[in-house]
């Protein structure tokens, strides 16, 4: 079930609104997707080191306090990220990343291979956004 289908976001004094969240200057995303088990070793190698010309490219983009975290569900391994945006308009800067020669032509192909993408994922995306329910400052 994708979120769309899920029960409306709540919003409160521990879960800003996406618009309370942007007036503060930073906005959090998290997205999920599955990792497939004879690539986990490269996947982990690759982003032990991640490649300076990728890394540039999320700051570029405004992203920071960036993670990916593996999780176990069902016998299957998932990824889980987790970023902040710190820019004031993220279609752009998101879209900027791809648009980033080393990202889009080598580092993507790479981890892109490494991963599935999970029931209800947006169609050209790979990685299935989540909601933030809850957030402590």
């Amino acid at each position: 079930m994708s979120l769309s289908d899920a029960t409306r976001p709540q919003y409160g004094s521990t879960n800003p609104s996406p618009a309370e969240q942007a007036e503060k200057g930073v906005q959090r995303y998290s997205a999920a997707v599955e990792l497939l088990p004879e690539k986990e070793e490269l996947y982990r190698e690759l982003h032990a080191s991640v490649w300076p010309d990728v890394v540039a490219a999320l700051k570029r983009a405004n992203i920071q306090n960036y993670s990916i975290h593996v999780l176990e569900l069902g016998g299957k391994k998932y990824l889980f990220q987790y970023f902040e945006y710190v820019g004031d308009d993220p279609k752009r800067d998101f879209a900027s990343i791809g648009q980033d020669p080393t990202t889009r032509d080598e580092w993507w192909p790479i981890t892109d291979a490494c991963q599935s993408r999970i029931e209800g994922t947006p169609e050209g995306e790979q990685w299935l956004p989540g909601e933030m329910v809850m957030h402590l400052p």
